[in-house]
């Protein structure tokens, strides 16, 4: 009998390993997992042999039917997580403490059986989307009330933004478009991704996060009277167009094909000209009906 009810928990606790969720902290770079070396507790000394043994130890965890996000583990945010918590970092229990924050607070991308090597960028793509919203929106909150009307500018600033981005929206057609809104900010460019799938006439879907992503880094735009660009390329029945806006004086203007082309078609880092995309048309872009001036906050 004891042998019985020793199988018989087993079991159970097997089962129970399926509902349970985890999360693994992964040191994607290999400058971060350098820097984790020196912690004694911390016995990785390859970081090509460690990517190895986290993807295989997924596939294992997910061969048992449990559910797996990976998250970017930063050694300087774990440095301060420890400091500003108490906990001694050269322990394997603070540096679980730590991803179970992550979990909850950072970026995280679900293992869905994919390579590491292709799980990584979507990963570092979501920290950076999500490091750009919370940057952008502290901005929008710090700035504060207008010493003149008492109206707050961040939130102003953010519906001039939404209301700009519906009237952008009205002009597209049917097909995939992937709109990119780009700020600069003087050390980078923050950039904010919408993907939208629009059918029939009034048959538009996207996601609703991503919008208020890209409405948020348009309205920190207008909140420093920095430069903006809102570039759309649309694909229809195998043929892609790209056209774009700049945004001045809380107002989105097109820009001109040549604008479009000279963007598309030069080297970021040399300046220098590349070739065209074959069966891309760079056009000019629609005008931005505008009949909320009212909404734009003049002091």
């Amino acid at each position: 009998m004891t042998g019985t009810q020793h199988t018989g928990t087993t079991g159970a606790r097997h089962i129970l390993r399926r509902e349970v969720a985890g999360t693994i902290g992964l040191l994607a770079d290999e400058q971060d997992f350098t820097e984790m070396r020196r912690y004694r507790s911390f016995t990785f000394d390859d970081h090509t042999a460690y990517l190895r043994q986290v993807e295989e130890l997924l596939a294992s965890m997910a061969a048992e039917g449990g559910h797996t996000t990976v998250a970017l583990f930063d050694p300087e945010e774990y440095a301060e997580f420890c400091a500003d918590t108490g906990l001694e970092p050269d322990t394997p229990t603070s540096r679980t403490r730590f991803t179970a924050e992550l979990a909850s607070t950072g970026a995280t991308v679900p293992y869905e059986g994919q390579p590491l090597a292709d799980l990584v960028p979507d990963l570092v793509e979501e920290a950076v989307r999500q490091a750009t919203w919370e940057y952008a929106s502290s901005v929008l909150a710090r700035t504060g009330p207008c010493a003149v009307c008492g109206q707050d500018i961040g939130r102003a600033a953010f519906g001039r933004a939404s209301y700009l981005v519906a009237r952008a929206i009205d002009t597209i057609g049917e097909g995939f478009h992937h709109w990119v809104c780009s700020v600069p900010t003087g050390k980078q460019t923050l950039l904010a991704v919408l993907r939208i799938d629009a059918g029939a006439p009034g048959s538009v879907r996207m996601e609703e996060t991503a919008a208020m992503e890209l409405t948020t880094v348009m309205a920190l735009a207008i909140v420093t009277g920095g430069s903006c660009a809102l570039v759309v390329r649309t694909t229809r029945d195998g043929s892609a167009r790209v056209y774009g806006w700049r945004l001045k004086d809380e107002r989105l203007h097109p820009l001109t094909a040549a604008q479009v082309f000279d963007a598309y078609c030069t080297d970021a880092a040399s300046g220098d000209l590349t070739a065209p995309e074959p069966g891309v048309d760079y056009c000019t872009a629609p005008e931005v009906e505008d009949r909320a001036p009212e909404t734009r906050h003049r002091h």
